[in-house]
């Protein structure tokens, strides 16, 4: 079982969905955690729910300042910060004719500059620390090109290309890049997805995927047990990219 003892985290977009699961197992597994979302009453809940190992802060991924809050909570709460999960995302599924500009530069704000920002803004204090571990949730849609995804597709193909680029940078600095790309999981952002066998019969695993086990991966990640990974991709989604697939319309 990986063990997170000592270890401070920031977790984006942790309200709900993944980010909840990944804030609640990161506490279950030794680490204390800053939980950062938009979504105050969701995220304030969470945070008193898990106890004296976590805090919540409203955080906008897509302003500096709000970044600099966020990590000033784990560097004078909990004395540093080891680990970023770069979690929060939007998400919009429509065909790219009928995707305004705007809401393909809100998309691309949010998913990909503000992982940006986020990296940008966790250099310092996790190389005064000696290193760290950065997770980037990216997605399946950014493995493999899918219909009605221009926005949030580019945007995840986007992580994916940042994390390798971070990785090679920053690596000198003892600090690790991954990205984790999730295939269809049951969550809040895709409310049509249901869960259980034979919820998903295009992934060959016949089932949706669930938060939890997202969770067990970037925890991995996080954790001194992948020591020597970085500028690694992941997928995690029932076996989807082992061979080509087009996935069913999410909004049909």
């Amino acid at each position: 079982m990986v063990d997170l003892t000592g270890k401070v985290a920031l977790i984006t977009g942790a309200a709900r969905g993944q980010g909840a699961a990944e804030a609640a197992l990161f506490v279950a597994r030794g680490a204390r955690v800053v939980i950062s979302d938009v979504l105050e009453t969701e995220g304030k809940a969470l945070a008193e729910s898990l106890g004296e190992a976590a805090r919540f802060v409203r955080h906008d991924v897509a302003d500096d300042s709000d970044w600099q809050a966020a990590i000033a909570v784990a560097t004078t709460e909990f004395g540093a910060l080891d680990v970023l999960v770069n979690n929060a995302a939007i998400y919009t599924a429509k065909p790219l004719v009928d995707t305004e500009p705007e809401e393909f530069e809100r998309i691309l704000r949010v998913n990909l500059v503000g992982a940006f920002r986020g990296i940008r803004a966790a250099v310092e204090p996790m190389a005064r620390a000696g290193g760290g571990s950065i997770v980037n949730i990216s997605s399946q849609a950014g493995l493999a090109g899918l219909p009605r995804h221009s926005a949030y597709g580019s945007s995840k193909w986007g992580l994916r290309g940042l994390t390798k680029t971070a990785a090679l940078e920053l690596g000198p600095q003892g600090i690790r890049v991954n990205s984790v790309h999730p295939g269809p999981i049951a969550t809040p952002m895709v409310p049509t997805l249901t869960t259980g066998p034979g919820s998903y019969p295009a992934v060959p695993l016949q089932r949706t995927g669930l938060p939890e086990e997202v969770a067990e991966l970037v925890a991995f990640l996080a954790s001194d047990a992948s020591a020597y990974i970085s500028g690694a991709e992941v997928a995690i989604d029932g076996g989807l990219a082992a061979g080509k697939f087009v996935l069913p319309d999410l909004e049909a």
